[in-house]
């Protein structure tokens, strides 16, 4: 479709500002030429409904999906973001002639004017960027108007939940319906939030940020139980087999914390970015690029007749919203404020830019992250200068040791930024160590499938068992963690770098079950004797990494024993 070549397009426009590459600007200037081709005189843009269909076009009648809005956000987007890298406003004009020439005569309040709604949100954070570009307050209204649903819209059959829209944002209390659509949403209006500080809006997304982190998020970071409609499910509701999870949602939510790290410098939505973008989104992408997840469940079992990586999809959003993801990655890392420069993420990069003084500003990493918790941060200010670099200290390290210059820095705590004030100058160093050690995580006991297991975690990384990984003959479902004594809660680690691109593959001691002629009848008495097993080393692999060799069973959430018998 036509949104998934504009994803492309903004990727390029993210790869173009780490380095020229001619080949792709020549493949983005042919693309705009064909597609500003379909642009009508009256600004319309829309490269299916021309001809005979241009009758059809902007009828809620015929477009209960809602993807005239969200295709053109996506054009915004990728138009935005090329102008950035090379300058270039050919795609930036068609948009602006888009939004200023149809819309916003034609649809908006006032009977002088059409009801529009936005059934798959996209344009209303893509306004909010062009506003940043032009300067227009024209196009934030018109955001906040899409935001704000128009009471005239009563057109069925349209289901206002799934679509989100048709409901004023600052009347939601929870999230709802189709999950990528409920994240484009929310990015929305936080963007909103930003640019006219509109304390309704700001109020609702923590009641809505609340309700993802406490209820309805997977420890992967991925979003959307349902697979009826893509959608969120009832609080709680995180089955691990079921599990949609698509790599779109996770990318949603990845983009709407980075909006709430924006407007707060606080360090709690950096560590949900994190945990989505190691987990749920980067499972999304097969290890050697060439095939993809829609949905990433937390269990997978290939006896059932699904296909988890394919080349290719119907419906194709997936594929070029991880390319634009991962293109953009660079952009994600630091963030500068009046005090200083915030640096979110650990990774070797280089950072070329300059404090918000003026100061021009460089900054290098070197690390092994995340299979290594030591980060070398090397820090040169054009000049000498005092401002404070905040350190993300992520909140599942239990401890963390920071110096500068070899001096230690106290106030290192889990979860927060480390403000580190002083007077900077070239050949200034800052060590970082994080506590890597292997985690167990429980689920609240409200996510019924998780009950009696648990869920293994180093450092950004969740952990999964693979069928392949394991004793032969030995299936997932037999197999339980042995927590029976302190020692036994001990992981080995061990560093292949040949196996899934070079991993860190963690150990510990399991129990084999067996069935009992009793055990095997569908129901059967209960008994306090512990069913009888066997010792057996399981092998724990990154949840990113599954599915990138034989189809064999995979699940996140393993049982616990708490006792061996034989």
């Amino acid at each position: 479709s036509d949104s998934d070549v504009y994803k492309w397009t903004e990727a390029v426009g993210f790869a173009l500002q780490s380095g020229e590459r001619p080949e792709l600007r020549d493949a983005v200037e042919k693309i705009a030429k064909d597609v500003i081709a379909a642009q009508q005189p009256d600004g319309y843009l829309n490269t299916y409904y021309v001809g005979e269909r241009a009758s059809q076009r902007m009828d809620p009648k015929v477009q209960q999906w809602g993807h005239e809005l969200y295709n053109m956000g996506h054009f915004l987007q990728g138009a935005i973001a090329y102008y950035r890298a090379t300058g270039d406003r050919t795609l930036l004009d068609a948009g602006v002639r888009f939004v200023n020439d149809f819309l916003l005569p034609n649809f908006g309040p006032g009977q002088d004017k059409k009801p529009l709604f936005s059934g798959h949100p996209e344009m209303e954070l893509a306004l909010v960027e062009l506003y940043r570009i032009t300067g227009d307050k024209r196009q934030l209204g018109l955001a906040g108007y899409l935001l704000a649903g128009d009471s005239r819209i009563q057109v069925k059959p349209w289901d206002y939940v799934y679509h989100f829209c048709g409901t004023p944002f600052t009347s939601r209390t929870h999230l709802e319906g189709h999950a990528v659509r409920a994240m484009y949403g929310c990015c929305g209006a936080t963007d909103y939030y930003l640019e006219t500080g509109d304390p309704a809006y700001w109020k609702t997304l923590n009641v809505l940020w609340k309700d993802l982190v406490s209820a309805q998020m997977y420890v992967t970071g991925g979003v959307g139980a349902r697979s009826s409609g893509e959608a969120f499910g009832d609080p709680y509701e995180l089955p691990n087999a079921r599990a949609y999870g698509e790599s779109c949602a996770a990318i949603g939510n990845m983009m709407w914390n980075w909006r709430m790290l924006a407007a707060t410098g606080e360090s709690k939505y950096a560590d949900v970015m994190e945990r989505a973008l190691y987990n749920g989104i980067n499972s999304g992408m097969s290890l050697d690029g060439t095939l993809y997840c829609y949905r990433n469940p937390l269990a997978f079992d290939p006896s059932h007749g699904d296909k988890i990586r394919n080349e290719w999809y119907d419906t194709t959003c997936c594929p070029p919203n991880l390319e634009r993801t991962f293109a953009s990655l660079p952009g994600y890392f630091y963030s500068t404020s009046s005090d200083g420069i915030y640096l979110h993420f650990f990774d070797n990069s280089q950072l070329d830019w300059h404090l918000e003084s003026g100061v021009g500003l460089k900054v290098r990493q070197k690390t092994n992250y995340p299979w290594d918790g030591a980060v070398e941060i090397s820090v040169a200010p054009t000049e000498s200068a005092e401002f404070t670099f905040f350190l993300r200290i992520p909140g599942w390290t239990d401890s963390a040791q920071v110096s500068v210059n070899g001096k230690p820095v106290a106030g290192a705590t889990p979860g927060q930024y480390l403000p580190v004030r002083r007077r900077w100058a070239a050949g200034d160093v800052i060590r970082l160590q994080l506590n890597m050690k292997p985690q167990l995580l429980e689920a609240n006991a409200q996510v019924t499938e998780d009950n009696g297991r648990v869920a293994v975690q180093r450092g950004p990384l969740v952990y999964c068992l693979e069928q392949i990984d394991q004793p032969e003959g030995l299936p997932l479902k037999d197999v339980a963690l042995n927590l029976s004594s302190k020692s036994s809660a001990q992981f080995q680690e061990e560093f292949q770098k040949d196996l899934l691109g070079g991993v860190l593959l963690l150990r510990h001691a399991g129990a084999a079950y067996g069935e009992s002629a009793e055990q095997s009848r569908l129901y059967f008495r209960y008994s306090a004797e512990p069913r009888k097993s066997r010792p057996v080393s399981l092998t724990f692999i990154p949840y990113y990494a599954w599915a990138n060799r034989t189809a064999t069973p995979m699940q996140v959430w393993t049982p616990i024993s708490q006792a061996i018998s034989g």
